[in-house]
């Protein structure tokens, strides 16, 4: 087990009970607490963890989603603590849940990170904003051109140069949009306050849905779909997981290659599991710890985008209980899946 005095952050191991089982220096000099005052206390008459609106944290237990025995972490957000002598503390909190064989919720690692750090934050996010409005004047000129274009010459314009200027203006349209949905999900991924809005979705059919609309742009695109048979419905926000397969076949198309590319699904231990192949150059390994990091463009692909798409795709699959990962050799190509649980969520189970 690693040293928690070898972390820089605050550090709270907890058991089931939400019981401080073991605390490193780092969280004794956050809170104002003695190490010996901190083990064995329950964490919520301890710290009386509650959000910036005064609301307790954890009042009934850990987030809904820790019943999915494949979520793994609890994300960031900004917490209030009471330290010692009553003294409020402003920090950022994330953890891990430890589980057991039967996915059982055994205890959780918290990490809280000193208020005083949001600055990066702020920063972070002026980063966010510059991209983001960057990445939409693009569109957002086409739009504007081709509108122009056509409320000025509409009579002189054939039938199919219209509608090739309406499909782009329609596409640019849809950039927009996306482009936006991203901005916001980003703040609601960072602050836990994500909703889906589950239903179930046939995903061999959301993927040729995908795959139509790409071609739009990448006319060249070429793809094989492969679904093993009876193929499972799952209990999915359509329009979150369409955005995770839009990305990852954009991609695909875009630094791999839009010919000799495979979707394919499987099932597997109460999960699906959805894979995006492209047969480009790969992904160097000192790289591919990084692509799910927010803002990575790697320098070699002449790189376009926000650098958001696969931070944010990741979060909103690990929102839904599944996971992303990737897989590349240089100069075979990329693989990036992710995986969904078939399980009806409890929220939707009748009481």
């Amino acid at each position: 087990m690693i040293d928690l005095e070898l972390l820089p952050d605050a550090v709270l191991v907890l058991d089931a009970d939400r019981r401080v089982q073991a605390v490193n220096s780092a969280a004794a000099e956050l809170t104002g607490y003695a190490i010996s005052e901190m083990v064995g206390c329950a964490l919520t008459e301890l710290l009386d963890p509650r959000t910036p609106e005064g609301e307790p944290l954890w009042e009934s237990g850990w987030p809904t989603a820790s019943r999915l025995r494949s979520v793994v972490r609890i994300p960031e957000r900004e917490a209030h603590l009471r330290g010692a002598n009553g003294h409020e503390i402003r920090a950022l909190v994330t953890g891990r849940y430890e589980r057991s064989t039967d996915g059982a919720v055994l205890g959780v690692v918290l990490i809280a990170r000193d208020q005083a750090r949001r600055h990066d934050l702020s920063i972070d996010g002026i980063e966010v904003v510059s991209t983001v409005s960057h990445e939409l004047r693009a569109p957002l000129t086409s739009v504007r051109g081709y509108t122009s274009l056509l409320l000025n010459r509409w009579d002189r314009l054939g039938e199919e140069q219209k509608r090739t200027m309406l499909e782009q203006v329609h596409h640019d349209a849809g950039r927009v949009t996306r482009l936006v949905s991203e901005l916001l999900d980003i703040s609601r991924l960072e602050s836990g306050r994500l909703a889906l809005r589950r239903q179930l979705v046939d995903m061999p059919v959301l993927v040729g849905d995908v795959l139509d609309n790409v071609r739009m742009m990448e006319p060249m695109l070429e793809a094989d779909v492969d679904f093993v048979p009876e193929f499972p419905r799952v209990y999915a926000d359509p329009d979150k997981i369409e955005q995770v397969l839009t990305n990852l076949v954009e991609n695909a198309a875009k630094y791999g290659d839009p010919q000799g590319m495979k979707v394919a699904g499987a099932v597997s231990d109460g999960m699906v599991s959805i894979a995006v192949a492209d047969k480009g150059e790969g992904i160097p390994a000192p790289d591919l710890g990084r692509v799910f990091s927010k803002f990575f463009r790697r320098a070699e692909t002449r790189p376009t985008g926000s650098g958001l798409g696969l931070w944010i795709s990741r979060g909103l699959v690990e929102a839904h209980g599944g996971q992303l990962d990737v897989e590349s050799e240089v100069g075979r190509g990329s693989t990036f899946r992710f995986t969904l649980p078939t399980a009806i969520p409890d929220e939707l189970k009748s009481p």
